[in-house]
């Protein structure tokens, strides 16, 4: 390492500049911009980057959302300011390598051989001895041994008293590696740093500063984009993504940017064949991977490939990564069943991120659908919410399905069950958006769920206004050929005051025995009040302040206005009966009317109508005057690859290598330089030995009193044995 922190001085020069230059090529400024780095490195970790702006206002603020975009928070390792720190860091270290290099070549060629007697006695490492031998034979002997020993010797001849040429020195040195691991380590971080400014945006942003290229933030055709927005296909370097369906070809990547993109052309088109994907039995993604075929555009050549995550391929120069898997334009088929008496059941054709679509049969409101996601497989835990914290689900961005259903909307089923994985089937999502643009957020499954043990299945209904929220679901009870229509049909006649009428009558005729008039009146007057409380107005529910117009809360609030309280809990029973009674009425006469047989009474029955007053009851906070069931697909998969021409890749390999053997050279290599002075003294000589290393260690100690007993045989009189 440097013996100073100070930095390259320069005489002939202005003082602010001769100041500048010493601060960029000091040490104390090299690792004041590494600390900065290692800070906006873990601001990039912990902030999830290139995030759409709604996102980062859901979960901070509108304030924090505007300052991460203004100090471009949100792309750490794009933002400029990231980008001149490296700058400067590659400039700082090479000034540092610079100016220590020549004194590391310096004395790595130097024995200093020319050290005195007096300074040898200084050293901590340091011993004396009386040898037999004259001083040349003895110098003589001992280079010998410490090259047999590894190190480099060189002798000096010198003049002492005894006369001209008769003293020796005899100068070794031993793990120079040491020093070359300084260079090593510091050319390490240059060359990462250079790396990765030719990896990032760098480059892309030089050609948009200087060849007036500019993002691009609309919408439509990518031939219709206009040229600023292109990037050159001589592009040096760039990392982009190129979304592809089966069965479709892709030859242009996108260069994601803050405020918009780039459009990259490739030097050849992408053709996906297949896509395949496995789960695990969690539905966690197993192995996902495609089948392409890259079609040169120079040549016409045509190379298959496959394509898994940890597995990419290589042509022209440019790496293809795996990244991710999407819908590619599935085909769709929903049932839209109006929830209004009166209104005829009719089918929507669709593909999942095609354009929005008017809906039909919504009376007043003007509303059009948005596909926005088919998934095929989702597995859910059905276990006990402590048993799995985490939760788990087909999908990395989904939630725990039961413990969200328990959370919201309905009555929860919170059975003593274990951890249970099951896959629920198909689900599909989309928006309904109304006239003024505003649009909710539904997510309905394919298929009835079992929710457990002494419950009847039931269709899992979601909504939310917000996409940072959960989705609240309705929980719709399938009937006995496991359909949505049994209850859609009973919540027509719900809201149809003849089918009311009707069902209070023949509730009444089955309950009060003949010539019982005036019971059956009262009995009547019951029925028909609970039942048009049941129904409600027809109002939403309003979900904020928790008011219902309809349902079990609209009951129980007349129960409070109009019972007293010692009273409230028989007459509650009864009119609770009341209604039960009735609405299995009005269920059996909706079947009649279908022409279908009569509900048994039978456990499966008493499941049904007892999930069905719950559902009818929470159907007033479903925000739609109709629900879409899904009933045909045809999946088609896109695949997510991540193109990259990274030249700065080799560099990157390079200076880790050397970072490696840099590191391990300063750790594990130690620096040692031995002298031995030898003075003729009587019929022999006297020897004088020294050694100097790095690092003060027990090894050295044991190192010195191993050479001082082979080269001079005496021991050590500094250091420890």
């Amino acid at each position: 390492m440097s013996d100073t922190t100070q930095g390259v001085y320069i005489r002939s020069a202005s003082q602010p500049l001769r100041r500048a230059v010493e601060l960029l090529s000091s040490m104390r400024f090299a690792i004041a911009l590494l600390t900065v780095i290692c800070i906006a490195s873990v601001i990039g970790t912990v902030l999830k980057q290139h995030e759409p702006l709604g996102n980062y206002v859901n979960q901070f603020g509108p304030f924090w959302a505007e300052a991460f975009f203004a100090l471009q928070l949100n792309a750490v390792y794009s933002a400029w300011w990231f980008l001149l720190i490296l700058a400067f860091l590659v400039v700082s270290t090479s000034l540092c390598i610079a100016r220590n290099t020549p004194k590391i070549i310096a004395d790595l060629r130097t024995y200093k051989e020319n050290i005195r007697e007096q300074n040898l006695r200084a050293f901590h490492h340091k011993a004396e001895a009386q040898l037999a031998g004259d001083s040349a034979a003895e110098a003589q002997r001992i280079g010998k041994m410490l090259v047999g020993g590894g190190w480099k010797v060189k002798l000096q001849q010198r003049d002492t008293a005894a006369g001209p040429g008769t003293g020796w020195m005899v100068a070794a040195k031993a793990g120079a590696a040491n020093k070359i691991g300084y260079i090593a380590a510091h050319s390490a971080i240059v060359l990462v740093c250079l790396g990765g400014l030719l990896d990032g945006d760098m480059i892309v942003r030089a050609q948009m500063w200087l060849g007036g290229k500019t993002p691009y933030a609309g919408g439509g055709l990518i031939s219709e984009v206009s040229p600023q927005h292109w990037m050159s296909e001589r592009n040096p370097a760039y990392r982009g993504n190129l979304v592809v369906s089966e069965g479709t070809q892709g030859s242009t990547a996108i260069l994601s940017q803050s405020d918009g993109i780039l459009l990259q052309p490739l030097p050849f088109t992408l053709e996906l064949k297949k896509f395949v994907v496995e789960y695990y039995s969690t539905g966690m993604p197993k192995l996902f991977a495609s089948d392409v075929v890259l079609h040169d555009l120079a040549t016409g050549e045509a190379v298959p490939k496959r394509i898994e995550v940890n597995h990419p391929a290589s042509f022209k120069g440019i790496e293809i990564y795996q990244s991710s898997f999407d819908d590619g334009g599935s085909r769709v088929k929903l049932s839209a069943m109006p929830l209004a008496p009166g209104g005829t059941p009719f089918e929507v054709d669709g593909v999942i991120g095609g354009k929005s679509q008017l809906v039909k049969g919504t009376g007043e409101q003007a509303l059009s659908i948005e596909f926005t996601g088919l998934r095929t497989i989702n597995v859910e835990n059905f276990g006990r919410e402590g048993d799995d914290a985490s939760g788990s689900g087909t999908d990395v961005r989904k939630v725990d399905l039961r413990r969200t259903l328990d959370s919201h909307m309905g009555a929860a089923n919170n059975t003593g069950q274990t951890k249970e994985l099951r896959n629920v089937g198909p689900s599909i999502s989309y928006k309904l958006r109304d006239a003024a643009g505003q649009a909710r957020e539904y997510n309905n499954y394919m298929l009835p769920v079992d929710m457990g043990k002494g419950t009847v299945p039931v269709f899992l209904l979601g909504a939310r206004d917000d996409p940072a929220a959960p989705f609240r679901y309705l929980r719709v009870p399938a009937d006995e050929n496991s359909s949505i229509d049994g209850f859609v049909r009973l919540r027509r006649a719900l809201s149809d005051p003849k089918a009311r009428e009707q069902a209070v009558e023949r509730y009444v005729k089955q309950v009060v025995p003949t010539g019982r008039a005036e019971l059956a009146a009262q009995l009547q007057q019951s029925a028909e009040r609970a039942l048009t409380l049941f129904a409600g107005t027809g109002e939403p529910a309003d979900l904020v302040t928790g008011e219902f117009h309809g349902g079990l809360p609209a009951i129980s609030k007349f129960m409070k206005d109009n019972v007293p309280a010692a009273e409230r809990s028989r007459a509650g029973e009864v009119l609770v009966r009341i209604l039960n009674g009735t609405l299995f009425e009005l269920a059996q006469l909706t079947r009649e009317r279908a022409g279908l047989a009569p509900l048994k009474s039978d456990e499966h029955t008493l499941e049904f109508m007892t999930q069905a007053v719950l559902a009818l009851s929470d159907v007033q906070a479903y925000p739609a005057p109709l629900i879409f069931a899904l009933k045909d697909f045809t999946q088609v998969q896109a695949s997510v690859f991540q193109v990259a021409r990274s030249p700065g890749k080799k560099v990157v390999y390079l200076g880790c290598a050397l970072l490696i053997l840099g590191v391990f050279s300063m750790l594990f290599i130690r620096e040692r330089r031995v002298w031995v002075w030898l003075v003729p003294e009587g019929s022999g000589s006297r020897a004088m030995m020294a050694l100097s290393t790095n690092r003060k260690t027990m090894d050295g100690d044991r190192e010195f009193a191993s050479l001082t007993e082979k080269l001079i045989g005496a021991r050590p009189t500094g250091g420890k044995a």
